[in-house]
């Protein structure tokens, strides 16, 4: 089964998605495959006026881009470098509370997987992943309606925008995934289930 997931490292669903949807990658294996794709709740939420965030300059003064720059300059070295630094990268800002937007954290993350820091920081000047980012992002919205992150799109063109609690993973990634197809790509006449909030005391 082939799958694609919009995400934005800032946001704390995505980064508990993303550990589920290793989880069940590691059950899975071949069996599923998926394509990461990038999308910015900056990109939303920026003021009319503002310039979009792949139109800033390549100085580190969004941090959303450049955590984008860092994730592509550590695929240059390979798919496995780039899932690895995915994860550490998430990790950096959910549970080491930093700013994804200083060089010294990328290098510092590009060190913690083993990447050739060298060429990394070569990579990283590149000004090739703001084209791709603008592509994603604006494909999302305009072909698919995507509103945030993270959303899993499926080959029948069945997708869903999902928050799983922060922090808190399915302990069963593979019945809890069972469960999400069933409802996502398989019953297209569901449209939103949403649960309510009670009102604290």
């Amino acid at each position: 089964m082939k799958i694609t997931v919009w995400i934005d490292f800032v946001c704390p669903y995505a980064w508990t998605a993303q550990r589920w949807l290793f989880d069940l990658q590691k059950e899975l294996g071949d069996d599923l495959e998926i394509t990461w794709r990038y999308f910015s709740i900056e990109q939303v939420n920026k003021a009319e006026d503002a310039p979009n965030v792949w139109e800033h300059p390549n100085d580190g003064s969004s941090s959303t881009m450049r955590a984008f720059q860092g994730a592509h300059a550590a695929g240059k070295q390979g798919a496995d470098k780039y899932l690895a630094y995915m994860a550490a990268l998430y990790n950096q800002r959910h549970i080491n509370k930093r700013n994804l937007g200083t060089q010294q954290i990328l290098e510092e993350t590009a060190v913690q997987v083993g990447l050739d820091l060298d060429q990394f920081r070569e990579d990283l000047k590149s000004d090739e992943v703001f084209e791709i980012f603008k592509n994603d992002h604006t494909e999302a919205v305009e072909k698919y309606g995507i509103f945030g992150v993270p959303t899993i799109l499926f080959e029948n063109g069945q997708s869903a925008y999902l928050r799983i609690k922060i922090g808190e993973p399915p302990v069963d990634p593979v019945a809890f995934w069972d469960e999400f197809v069933a409802i996502v790509r398989d019953r297209p006449t569901i449209l939103e289930i949403k649960r309510p909030t009670p009102p604290s005391a």
